[in-house]
């Protein structure tokens, strides 16, 4: 009774507009099952290869790159309800006109756009995160909002499968449907709401954040902490990547098993977040809670070196998903206490830009790693540079932010 205390506790005091912004961001993930679909579609569907199709699911990494840039540069202009609004409306039209796409050069050309417009959304939401939350309550809207992510990325493959078998056109359909209904909601609910917040705005955390340069891009401290993301990110990411890949060829999982593996870890970051998210805030500064996160991260890949029993890779697992929970969210929250009140878009544009580049990166760097050293070398090696990342920030952060915001 205790720990469901606990855990019911830690989403006590969010506002109503993080858990919308949270429930927008579920349809809207929910409905994203086209990407795990794409490389299927491709080669079975419109008979690519392999290798043409790789090079073309890279253009939707370099359009989360464009779009995290563009979105953060224009939400600090015309703001973040403008932004997410027609960056949910204008991915309807776009899903639909994919199926249209059979060629090459045209389908990498729609899916760039494609990619560009939806991850305008990403900066935009992060600022509306930090706009609508209280100031002591930050961390844990964002990792309410990331909760629902993980959620909407359990639910959209498993609908992209049944979708795909029926057809690949009538996936492209409802991924658009449920676009739709992701903007209806947002300009239903948060139409009035920003209109109100304009004319009285709200003072947020940021206030005694450090403030020293315009740009995040000529802010040096920030950028040091922008590389050391994209590192943890690029070790993070062996998940989505090689990590399968080893569970095949190496463990000798069947799908079906590494589906339940995937499946588990979802189910954990959803029931473990929030709690684990307020044990960190009331117990670790800034800096530790980012140090521990991702040390536990490179433990939890070095693991794999030793044994490859279901055992250890479920434990594996489970501290890969505790690592994750103590380190992204935060990743966040330390970028809005360090953006200022006009350049907040901007900042988190440039947090997402770092991700969006360790997902370019981190596919072929593992692959080739893997095929010409062996697993065990890619594991070893990401565990050391997971703990010189950790170094990095504990070192980093309390640099970048002042002392009352890392003991905050």
């Amino acid at each position: 009774m205790k720990l469901i205390s606990v855990y019911t506790g830690s989403f006590k005091g969010l506002s109503e507009e993080s858990w919308m912004l949270a429930l927008v961001m579920l349809i809207n993930r929910a409905g994203s099952m086209v990407l795990p679909f794409l490389g299927v579609y491709m080669t079975g569907h419109l008979h690519f290869s392999i290798e043409n199709s790789g090079i073309i699911l890279s253009f939707f990494g370099i359009g989360s790159v464009l779009g995290s840039w563009l979105g953060g540069l224009i939400t600090d202009k015309i703001g973040e309800y403008r932004v997410q609004s027609l960056s949910l409306l204008l991915s309807v039209p776009l899903f639909c006109l994919i199926p249209l796409f059979k060629t090459e050069v045209g389908l990498a050309a729609i899916i760039l756009i494609q990619s560009i417009v939806s991850e305008t959304f990403r900066p935009a939401n992060s600022v509306a995160i930090t706009k609508y939350a209280k100031p002591e309550n930050i961390t844990r809207a964002f990792s309410l909002n990331r909760m629902a992510v993980n959620l909407g990325f359990s639910i959209g493959p498993a609908l992209g499968g049944i979708l795909s078998a029926i057809s690949y056109e009538f996936l492209f359909f409802s991924n658009a449907l449920a676009a739709l209904l992701a903007g209806l909601m947002y300009i239903r609910f948060f139409g009035k709401r920003n209109k109100l917040a304009s004319l009285k705005p709200k003072k947020v955390k940021e206030a005694i954040a450090v403030r020293k340069e315009n740009s995040p891009y000529r802010d040096g401290k920030f950028l040091l902490y922008s590389f050391f993301c994209m590192l943890f990110a690029i070790c993070f990411f062996q998940l989505f990547s090689t990590l399968t890949i080893f569970y095949k060829d190496t463990a000798h999982l069947s799908q079906q098993s590494i589906g339940y593996i995937l499946g588990y870890s979802g189910f954990l970051i959803v029931l473990l977040e929030m709690g684990f998210v307020q044990i960190a805030e009331k117990y670790f500064n800034l800096a530790f809670t980012l140090f521990i996160g991702t040390v536990l991260c490179g433990v939890s890949y070095v693991m794999l070196v030793f044994d490859h029993s279901i055992l250890t890779l479920v434990v594996s697992m489970t501290l890969l998903c505790i690592g994750e929970i103590w380190t992204l969210p935060f990743m966040s929250t330390i970028t809005a206490l360090r953006s200022g009140k006009n350049n907040k878009g901007a900042y988190m544009g440039m947090n997402g830009i770092s991700v969006a580049l360790a997902f370019i990166i981190t596919p072929y760097v593992g692959t080739m790693t893997a095929d010409k050293l062996g697993f065990n070398t890619l594991w070893i090696g990401t565990g050391v540079l997971a703990v010189g990342i950790a170094v990095g920030f504990y070192f980093v952060i309390p640099w970048m932010l002042k002392k009352r915001e890392i003991n905050s």
